[in-house]
């Protein structure tokens, strides 16, 4: 395999192939907690990129003088560390999102989808590869966010952006599906979006397997 699609392979595993929350199944409480208007979904989906992408980059700069008996604890130094600092802009300059957001915003110090990165790649790569990695799962981190957002705001709120000036009403109140707005309809959405993923990957490991 040549540099280059090696280098795209590392880029684009977290979009299906790795995908954190439809594949993975790891840092699912932001996914259901938080995706109740896309632009919830958005705000999480790039706070927990920025969070991934700087402490992928730290500890794959630091990865050699990190000892192994204490890298977690480290591990999670750093990365509360940019959480603190997304918290902060957040809500200086995003109220809105940061009160919308709630308790999920500091659970991202724990979100899986980091520490698990950062174990698994970011502390054994090098620092081009870890950017890869970690603006690949956030990017597919965040599309499932958006898709899981777009689908419960439309069919239960019957709105699209709803919390910003660009908020527009498509459905009326009476014609809206209210089990979408509750836990029970996200893990609805999740369970559809993880079967669409996984009937795409079943039908290509099939193609393959026949040529």
């Amino acid at each position: 395999m040549s540099e280059k699609n090696s280098k795209l392979k590392i880029f684009t595993n977290g979009f299906i192939k790795e995908n954190p929350l439809l594949v993975l199944n790891i840092g699912l409480c932001s996914s259901l907690g938080v995706t109740s208007s896309i632009f919830n979904g958005i705000g999480m989906g790039i706070s927990m990129t920025f969070v991934l992408l700087m402490s992928e980059i730290v500890i794959s700069i630091f990865r050699r003088l990190i000892p192994s008996a204490i890298r977690l604890p480290i591990f999670i130094i750093i990365i509360a560390a940019f959480t603190t600092i997304v918290q902060m802009v957040l809500q200086a300059y995003v109220p809105s999102l940061y009160d919308a957001l709630g308790v999920f915003l500091p659970l991202i110090v724990v979100n899986c989808i980091i520490m698990g990165r950062v174990e698994a790649f970011a502390s054994k790569n090098t620092i081009g590869d870890s950017v890869l990695d970690a603006l690949g799962m956030g990017i597919g981190y965040t599309i499932v966010l958006v898709l899981i957002s777009f689908i419960r705001e439309f069919f239960g709120g019957g709105t699209l952006m709803a919390g910003t000036a660009l908020k527009v009403e498509i459905i009326p109140e009476n014609f809206r599906i209210g089990i979408f707005n509750s836990a029970p309809g996200g893990f609805l959405v999740f369970g559809f979006l993880a079967a669409i993923v996984l009937g795409i990957r079943q039908a290509k490991a099939a193609k393959g397997g026949q040529k």
